[in-house]
């Protein structure tokens, strides 16, 4: 019936009727959350599965009578066969959409910088163009777009502009914006009328969440000792001193104030701390590898798109697109346009790898 194996389908459905089945029950509120993002998940890809069964038997009933011995069923039946054969052909493509795997950050927020490149002061203007047009196009989609920092040009353009833009699925819409866009067009400090390029770069990054730090008890060493002291009276005899060891960093922590007790939240506090900017230092030299592959180095010819005012032309040159709606572009309404294509065009090879592994 379809390319995608009966098994697998069988096990996503049996999922289905599971997490049903447990929702049903009553769970306590936590995994209800949990059960209740599966159970969404899974729905339309139960659904597509449902139709594709049924249009697959659909064909086979009509294939039988294109082939019978009733002359009049069979020219019906041959009729009908095409149509339902590209329904058929639809849903078992839909159907491999569902199974793509999923890029984590999708559903994310996100990070966007935008940076003058080669050209100067008109770089500096197309950089401010190029922001507007994503605050334009975040207001759109009912997202909130809040500067972190940013350095004006002396024309008012803009050096360097970096932002949050918060909502459901950003990341996912603006991924594909990171690289070097180019823009031709006579600058407004331009006398004589001569068609100027430069060029800008953007970077988008998923915003990194809050750290939820969770410290597995295996992964601590816990040692008392016996706090170190002058003599005399004031010797502390007791094992208060506390000093924890966290194993797969090798960061160690010691507390010697009076208390055990006192000393293992203190050191326990010292230690969540130093992990927590360990996390942070971690995420930070990922974005900036990360930034380091989708920029470059700004220079005009590491192009992904061209912004042609001469001709009113965007040319998205990953997937040879051109929209001569450049107005549109620029003030975030007809943007969907390229992302959409964009995201099509990725899916279209994650499905040819699909159909080359399978």
């Amino acid at each position: 019936m379809s390319s995608v194996p009966k098994a697998k389908l069988d096990r996503l459905v049996s999922r289905w009727q599971a997490v049903q089945g447990e929702l049903n029950s009553g769970v306590e509120q936590l995994r209800f959350v949990e059960l209740s993002k599966e159970f969404a998940d899974l729905n339309p890809i139960v659904e597509t599965i449902n139709e594709l069964r049924r249009i697959a038997a659909e064909v086979e009933t009509t294939r039988s009578l294109a082939h019978g011995r009733d002359t009049e069923l069979a020219e019906l039946a041959e009729a009908e066969l095409p149509d339902l054969e590209a329904r058929l052909s639809h849903l078992e493509n839909a159907m491999k959409v569902h199974l793509l795997p999923k890029d984590a950050a999708d559903e994310k927020s996100a990070i966007i910088e935008v940076r003058a490149g080669t050209g100067g002061d008109e770089a500096a203007l197309f950089a401010a163009d190029l922001f507007r047009m994503y605050v334009r196009y975040a207001e759109l989609h009912g997202w909130k777009c809040e500067i972190i920092s940013e350095s004006d040009s002396a024309l008012g353009g803009l050096k360097e502009v970096v932002a949050s833009i918060t909502g459901k699925g950003v990341f996912a819409k603006l991924k594909f914006e990171s690289g070097v866009h180019r823009v031709q067009r006579v600058p407004a400090t331009e006398a004589s009328g001569r068609i100027h390029t430069s060029a800008a770069t953007v970077a988008v990054l998923p915003e990194a969440e809050e750290v939820d730090l969770v410290i597995r008890p295996e992964d601590l060493r816990i040692d008392t000792m016996r706090a170190g002291g002058a003599g005399g009276q004031h010797v502390n005899k007791t094992e208060s001193a506390v000093r924890i060891v966290h194993i797969p960093t090798g960061l160690m922590v010691v507390s010697m104030e009076k208390s055990q007790h006192q000393n293992r939240r203190l050191a326990m506090g010292v230690l969540r701390s130093r992990l927590y900017e360990l996390e942070r230092q971690r995420t930070a030299d990922q974005r900036a590898s990360m930034r380091k592959d989708q920029v470059g180095s700004g220079d005009r010819s590491q192009r992904i798109r061209t912004y042609s005012f001469p001709q009113g032309r965007v040319t998205d040159h990953r997937i040879n697109l051109t929209l001569h709606k450049l107005p549109q572009v620029l003030d975030g309404s007809g943007l969907d346009e390229l992302v959409e294509a964009l995201s099509s065009d990725h899916q279209a090879t994650l499905l040819a790898e699909l159909d080359g592994n399978g």
